[in-house]
């Protein structure tokens, strides 16, 4: 029998010899809420919803900053962002740009209604009941995002879910559970976020994953998910982590890093790897 074979070896197997380095300055972040949500989940606690453009404040399809948006915004106590009311003029303000939702646990009415808006939708995908209670503040559970995602793929042209590495306050909890439903249901490109301790969140003193958890649960995606592209997105920790962390992915198979740093691009390179640049969302 023969060596088992590494992330990187499976990714060289699979894919061309080239690196998505995303730098989303075309994709302009929106909020169909605003800076409201109903959850104040433990890891953001509504905090990220301030970077954001609040929907209110585009009349038209000219007052849209780059090619490409990401609409979204805070949830309402079911889990899912209330988007319905604002079809009509998503509708109008759309023009040429391309729309990426990310709008939670939708019912099959919504996502039919968002399905013709959408040309990405984004998913977050959460393998572990606790989690979901605990840290996301709903009374749902796996079975909720496992309906949800399949829906969203019956409907919509591409959906691309997104797996929170440590989201129980740092803790490994359903994550490699949430790749094996993955596999099962399908899924062709797949993005890996890492908990980052935000201040005034209940998480704010906890601290992230190991650098080495992580890289180990990335090379676990690539093994598992032989043909599935698989990105590294921007909601990361920065600092030495995110340079340990951004090396160590290229090196175990990943397709693509969101804002990756220097020395990542530097390890491509010498790993015969070209630099594929993008400016927009990296699930666009």
């Amino acid at each position: 029998m023969g060596a088992l074979k590494t992330g990187w070896q499976v990714r060289c197997d699979n894919f061309p010899p080239e690196l998505l380095a995303a730098k989303p300055g075309e994709t302009e972040s929106i909020s169909v809420t605003g800076g409201v949500c109903a959850l104040k989940c433990a890891h953001c606690g509504g905090h990220y919803l301030s970077k954001m453009t609040p929907l209110s404040a585009i009349g038209r399809t000219e007052d849209i900053k780059g090619a490409s948006c990401l609409i979204s915004g805070g949830c309402d106590a079911e889990g899912r962002v209330p988007v319905a009311g604002f079809f009509q003029k998503l509708q109008e303000i759309k023009g040429s740009h391309r729309y990426n939702f990310h709008l939670g646990l939708l019912q099959e009415d919504e996502i039919k209604q968002v399905a013709p808006l959408a040309d990405v939708v984004s998913f977050d995908f959460v393998g572990d009941d606790a989690t979901i209670r605990e840290t996301l503040k709903l009374d749902k559970t796996v079975g909720d995002y496992v309906r949800c995602y399949s829906l969203l793929r019956r409907y919509c042209r591409r959906v691309v879910p997104h797996i929170c590495i440590g989201l129980r306050g740092g803790r490994l909890s359903g994550e490699r559970n949430a790749l094996r439903l993955l596999r099962e249901l399908g899924v062709e490109r797949l993005v890996f976020i890492v908990f980052m301790p935000t201040k005034q969140t209940e998480y704010e003193k906890l601290a992230p994953p190991a650098v080495s958890e992580t890289t180990a649960l990335l090379e676990e995606a690539r093994l598992l998910l032989p043909d599935t592209e698989l990105i590294l997105g921007c909601m990361r920790p920065g600092g030495r982590y995110r340079q340990e962390l951004d090396i160590a992915a290229v090196e175990a198979g990943i397709n693509g890093i969101v804002k990756p740093v220097a020395a990542a691009c530097k390890k491509a390179e010498q790993l015969g790897l070209k630099i594929k640049e993008s400016k927009e969302c990296c699930a666009l």
